[in-house]
């Protein structure tokens, strides 16, 4: 381009500017009003799928009566039935008790004694029957000729002490009765002495040594004679006119065979 057509091409534009005219024109007309589509936004890579949390399976509910049915009816001996208490792990009276009073007296003896719970002197011993209760009932079986030691076998519901000397818990009772009938049937005494509501209760269904004791009745296919415990005894020495008529039917019930 030489140097007239420049200034003319200089002078030209100057003139288009002083005009309003501010942007380039192009070769092809332009539609204005022809707005291309928005470029497509970039589709994001789709999480990985998650599968739906699963709920946790609740572990099935341990039932501590049909646990001691189990251990109770594989004990083929004495022995076998303490190990069983021993390891039995489902009744919370044994994480307090110092021991487990198991037994005391001959097994196999013609007379078995069942009474409630372990006090603090059984629980000492690790044997039922030792403490102020337990001296009255050796006084009042040598009263008709029986001892622990020669014609007696002597245990309890519960094998451990319960805080405080409370009362056996029902719950506590009914998971202790596999234990005691096995023991029954282990120990195959001729006759029962039931001593206690607490041992009436496992063994009779049902309450009431007042009314309940002096009559002969039936307990795990055995005769059964429901008495008041000693411990009431020493509390009601009033009662105690009751508990020698108890023992002279023992007593004839052993004559008679």
């Amino acid at each position: 381009m030489d140097s007239v057509e420049y200034h003319s091409a200089v002078a030209a534009l100057a003139w288009q500017i002083e005009l309003g005219v501010d942007e380039c024109i192009a070769d092809a007309p332009v539609n204005r009003y022809d707005v291309p589509p928005p470029a497509p936004k970039p589709v994001a890579a789709a999480p990985l799928a998650r599968s739906a949390p699963t709920a946790p399976v609740p572990m099935a509910e341990v039932d501590p009566v049909a646990v001691a049915r189990v251990a109770a009816e594989a004990a083929q001996d004495l022995d076998g039935l303490r190990a069983a208490l021993a390891a039995y792990e489902h009744c919370e009276l044994k994480r307090g008790a110092r021991n487990l009073v198991f037994s005391d007296g001959v097994p196999g003896a013609r007379v078995m004694i069942v009474g409630e719970a372990p006090g603090r002197d059984e629980d000492r011993e690790g044997r039922p029957f030792v403490g102020r209760a337990g001296q009255l009932l050796d006084k009042m079986l040598a009263a008709i000729g029986l001892d622990r030691d020669r014609s007696v076998y002597i245990t309890n519901v519960l094998p451990w002490r319960p805080p405080q000397n409370r009362d056996p818990k029902p719950e506590e009772i009914a998971m202790m009765e596999p234990f005691l009938h096995r023991h029954i049937a282990l120990a195959a005494p001729e006759v029962l002495v039931i001593v206690g509501n607490h041992s009436c209760q496992a063994l009779l269904g049902k309450r009431g040594i007042t009314r309940l004791r002096g009559d002969w009745v039936e307990a795990q296919g055995k005769p059964a004679l429901p008495m008041f415990h000693p411990a009431y005894l020493l509390r009601n020495p009033a009662a105690k006119k009751d508990a020698w008529a108890d023992l002279l039917s023992l007593k004839a019930r052993l004559r008679d065979g």
